[in-house]
């Protein structure tokens, strides 16, 4: 039997993101792509046919190579990472040296580099949510219910976007109604949820929010379905909300001049930010992942175990503990003096309350 072929770096790389595409979901994949694609043409400008003819000579021409582009450390981390993915994958089918992976060294990265700090903070979340709340007019309106669901449930825009109408839930329960939404992966129409069937739960609103959702449902959505004739829970007048328009009406929910003056000066009926196209370019709006980063911080500093808020937004403890949880040093201080400032007085008779 003969060995493996002397493959070409475009036909690895596909070869490598076939495998993927059984495995993970589309938009993990299409990253991946991107990322290899910029190698696999670097290599074919270089005149590699093979990848046989890989070392880690060519793999640090490369990284220097990227590195002379301005890349943030965090970019060129994860394209580093990817390609020594890739080239392990390589190894195990014995297309390069077993030991090639191992030359790719990725950049270290700034912890404080890791995750964004932009959000949507808890004080702006709740002015905008008391506003829609406490205006009739707007009160179940779709941006209402999509900031307010966005922000309860810490859910990703793909999964808000997926819901159905019976995906909202009106029960009885001991103290009046339970109101709470399903999540389902769906992907043969359309609507997968990131992990899968993994990424399937069950997550109950507070009160307020099920009224709004239910008022939304009764006053205000449209009775449409979507191509594959389900019911969307947010929709538009043609169907179900793409994931550009729930991003666009995002920004435009979070704007602060929604509840009181612009602070960039601008008048609102005049403001072109205030349109659905260039909602985005107010300094002030938050897209769907701001929201959901300010949403989870605030869980946890309400004291919800981070076990918990996992759960509830479908993530592990550890991603939470690392990109998501945003301490306020003020905060911190206070919750620590709380529990330990007696146990470090030195007069014991101050530390009595």
């Amino acid at each position: 039997m003969s060995g493996p072929p002397d493959l070409k770096p475009r036909a690895a790389r596909d070869r490598w993101l076939d495998k993927l595409r059984v495995e993970k979901r589309g938009a993990s994949v299409s990253t991946y792509h991107y990322r290899l694609k910029l190698f696999v043409e670097w290599a074919e400008e270089q005149g590699i046919e093979r990848m046989r003819d890989l070392s880690g000579w060519e793999l640090e021409s490369y990284e220097n190579f990227r590195r002379s582009q301005d890349l943030s450390p965090i970019t060129l981390n994860k394209e580093m990472g990817t390609l020594r993915n890739w080239l392990e994958y390589c190894a195990r089918i014995e297309v390069v040296p077993e030991d090639l992976p191992e030359k790719i060294d990725p950049p270290d990265v700034p912890k404080d580099a890791e995750s964004s700090d932009v959000m949507l903070h808890h004080e702006e979340a709740k002015k905008l949510l008391t506003h829609y709340r406490e205006n009739p007019e707007l009160r179940g309106t779709r941006q209402h219910v999509l900031l307010a669901i966005a922000w309860t449930t810490g859910a990703r825009m793909g999964a808000i976007r997926a819901l159905d109408l019976r995906d909202f839930h009106v029960d009885d329960g001991d103290d009046g109604p339970l109101y709470y939404l399903t999540f389902a992966n769906r992907p043969s129409t359309d609507t997968p949820l990131k992990k899968s069937s993994d990424g399937e739960r069950a997550v109950s609103l507070p009160k307020s929010v099920g009224k709004s959702v239910q008022r939304y449902v009764l006053h205000h959505r449209n009775d449409v379905y979507d191509d594959y004739s389900r019911q969307p829970l947010i929709t538009t007048q043609r169907g179900r909300a793409s994931k550009g328009t729930i991003r666009n009406l995002m920004y435009l929910a979070t704007q602060p001049c929604n509840y009181g003056e612009c602070p960039h000066g601008k008048e609102r009926p005049t403001c072109d930010w205030r349109t659905q196209s260039q909602a985005s370019q107010c300094p002030s709006s938050r897209a769907p992942h701001h929201v959901r980063t300010g949403a989870i911080t605030w869980m946890l500093h309400r004291g919800v175990p981070v076990e918990v808020v996992a759960k509830r937004v479908n993530s592990s403890v550890s991603t939470i503990e690392k990109h998501y949880d945003k301490p306020d040093p003020i905060e911190e201080m206070r919750a620590r003096r709380a529990s330990y400032l007696p146990l470090l007085e030195i007069d014991p008779e101050e530390a009595e309350p």
